[in-house]
């Protein structure tokens, strides 16, 4: 029987209205994918094609993403989006629950699995550990007024903002293109599509929420507690790293020592999105570990 979907629904999470697709087979065992920053769940349509057969299979837009709302306050704080991950899992009562998530989404979700070790099965972390060593030193070193200050300032600036507009959705594409030269035509012509919206006068711009672009950091928990979450974690943990990335590799940094039950693993030929760069290894990779 051939399987339709992805399925648009939301849910509420903190009062806010939050966008996922189901793209069906209820009766499998539940696979959550979640997206990075600025990007959309969308942008795992080719990944949910290769597993759906297998999996009921599940993809969020993070708040200000994609078609979930954006926050009124223009704040995105690492511990909400773990709320709303929590959140999806119990409304839709996926745990134990296999978790394949990219950059901020692999962090937040490896904080959720640090949390509630006993609602995840698996878990794939695409480029999600963070603090880098670097960010914690800089994170130490630099005293918290400092920090907030800064942080105010960005975000009077993001204030004044307003969404970039593109004339046509070539441009758009084109931006696309150049933000990961590693993207296929159809790749980039694809992610384009499903993370623009198109204006009344034509023009398009980004689902994302501009606020975006300020670092929320200074007031999330701090490294030590995220590294507590990491060593809770009790399911079988896949790393993925891209051998160009600008992420450091957490086998090579040490960071490595806070997993219990993690391996690494590393791209070669691909950057930070290596789902997508490496698309036939990811998914080799992924079905072997699942």
């Amino acid at each position: 029987m051939q399987l339709l979907g992805p399925t648009s629904n939301t849910f509420i999470s903190q009062r806010q209205r939050l966008h996922y697709v189901d793209w069906g087979n209820p009766e499998k065992p539940p696979l959550l994918l979640v997206h990075g920053g600025r990007d959309h769940c969308r942008s795992w349509d080719w990944t949910a094609e290769a597993l759906r057969e297998d999996w009921h299979i599940i993809a969020m837009d993070h708040r200000g993403h994609g078609d979930s709302e954006w926050n009124s306050d223009g704040n995105y704080r690492t511990m909400d989006l773990v709320y709303d991950l929590a959140q999806l899992v119990r409304q839709l009562d996926l745990a134990p629950v296999t978790i394949v998530a990219h950059s901020w989404g692999a962090n937040v979700s490896l904080r959720y699995a640090g949390l509630f070790p006993e609602n995840v099965r698996k878990l794939v972390a695409i480029e999600g550990i963070f603090p880098t060593n670097a960010s914690e030193t800089l994170i130490k070193n630099v005293p918290f007024a400092r920090r907030v200050r800064e942080y105010i300032g960005e975000k009077r600036k993001a204030a004044g903002l307003m969404p970039r507009r593109y004339s046509t959705l070539e441009d758009a594409y084109a931006r696309m293109k150049a933000a990961n030269p590693y993207l296929t035509d159809d790749q980039a012509r694809h992610l384009t599509l499903h993370g623009i919206n198109r204006n009344e006068d034509g023009s398009f711009t980004w689902k994302f929420d501009p606020h975006l672009h300020v670092d929320g950091s200074p007031y999330d928990i701090a490294p030590g507690f995220v590294q507590q979450l990491w060593s809770a974690i009790t399911c079988p943990t896949l790393l993925l790293n891209g051998a160009d990335s600008w992420a450091d590799n957490p086998d090579t940094d040490g960071r490595i020592k806070h997993f219990k039950t993690a391996q690494v693993v590393e791209f070669e030929n691909a950057g930070h999105w290596l789902h997508h760069d490496q698309f036939d290894m990811f998914i080799k990779t992924l079905k072997d570990f699942l």
